[in-house]
């Protein structure tokens, strides 16, 4: 029987994916203008990469290869008036967007080297509120995906700081997991680098939330942090959001233990109708993912608060990206995030901890059940719905 494992595993990966799109067009052929009135919000995303610039299509600014470096630019996006919370309105293929109906990328700034980026996000830090969100996608992302998804991120959770895309270099594909594994190891020292730049601005508060495979390179860089001394990045590490981690537990729970108890709000979102992670577990040698692990008592006794959305809805066939597009959910992660987790001057609040699993619960409470186990209790949220 584990004979025929691997083709069958094969052909489930090539038809479902994280992202899954065809093109990964990011700028039009040619701009559509659209009236004021039509256009929601503009947002200027940031962007470290670890990707390799798109020569033979532009129009994807940066493609699926590796480079050694990390890049930096600026995209401005806008969000139309007609935009769903959860969903991300997109031209479908490499149809040109029309900004009245569409997320649309209206141009893109290219920053050359480290100190200019930094000037710049700093200067927009300082501008905001002084808070910024770091967004780490995860596996078979494109750069659009990954600039589309922190638009809609940064837009449906009204957040009040800069929003910033750590693109590492996915090929984009669904037969490419074992390249985009390797990827994220390769990403690791760049995310922490980037850690460390925003850090050194007048930012006071870095929040950020990890989708699926971008989880590993997460922790993986908070883990170096952590060995180098300086894990809250000198107190203004704020929120840490790991959704649906595509993580070994094992391996997590040495990533832990080498982090240390947070100080601060660390959750973990799962769910037990990934299916996403469900192949993940199969290609990893049938080892549990920590984003659908059923003993969550036993991840939040290294310090997390554990958010189990099984029984919430997810708006694509694999449950896999709950957090971003169930209306309901991102919506009140928005509202928790609007408050500070903790400035560099404040006090940690143990109470703090479990602030975020809570919060959580009353996102889903009108449409489900959820179960949020933290550090210090195990809450049940159930509802009619």
């Amino acid at each position: 029987m584990r004979s025929m494992r691997l083709p069958v595993i094969i052909l489930t990966v090539l038809l479902a994916g994280c992202a899954g799109r065809g093109s990964h067009d990011l700028l039009a052929k040619t701009n559509v203008s659209a009236p004021a009135s039509e256009i929601a919000a503009t947002h200027e995303i940031f962007v470290a990469t670890t990707r390799q610039k798109a020569t033979k299509d532009p129009r994807q600014v940066f493609d699926g290869d590796r480079s050694l470096t990390t890049s930096f630019a600026q995209v401005e996006m806008t969000v139309p008036k007609v935009h769903q919370v959860g969903n991300i309105e997109r031209a479908r293929g490499s149809a040109n967007p029309d900004p009245a109906k569409n997320f649309t990328a209206r141009g893109i700034t290219f920053y050359d080297g480290a100190p200019q980026f930094a000037k710049a996000v700093g200067a927009d830090v300082a501008m905001r509120g002084k808070r910024a969100l770091v967004f780490v996608h995860g596996f078979n992302n494109g750069f659009d995906d990954g600039v589309y998804r922190i638009t809609q991120i940064a837009h449906d959770m009204k957040y009040p700081g800069t929003p910033i895309l750590f693109s590492w270099a996915s090929a984009g594909k669904t037969t490419g997991y074992i390249y985009d594994k390797e990827s994220a190891n390769a990403a690791r020292d760049d995310l922490e680098a980037t850690l460390r730049m925003l850090a050194k601005t007048q930012v006071k508060s870095i929040d950020i939330i990890a989708h699926s495979m971008g989880t590993w390179v997460t922790m993986e860089a908070l883990r170096q942090l952590a060995i180098t001394g300086d894990r809250d990045l000198g107190g203004k590490l704020g929120y840490v959001i790991l959704a649906s981690p595509d993580i070994d537990v094992d391996v997590f729970k040495k990533q832990m233990i080498r982090y240390g108890k947070p100080d601060k709000p660390f959750a973990i979102l799962l769910s037990g109708d990934d299916r996403a992670l469900k192949l993940s577990t199969l290609i990893s040698g049938d080892k549990p993912r920590v984003g659908d692990y059923g003993d969550a008592a036993d991840l939040a006794s290294y310090g997390v608060s554990v958010v189990d959305l099984t029984k919430t809805k997810g708006a694509d066939r694999l449950n896999h990206a709950k957090f971003a597009d169930n209306p309901f959910l991102v919506q009140l992660m928005g509202d928790q995030l609007r408050t500070p987790a903790g400035l560099a001057s404040d006090e940690a609040d143990p109470a703090q901890l479990d602030n975020l699993g809570q919060g959580l619960g009353k996102a889903v409470g009108s449409v489900a059940e959820i179960v949020i186990t933290t550090p210090f209790k195990v809450l049940t949220v159930a509802t009619g719905g």
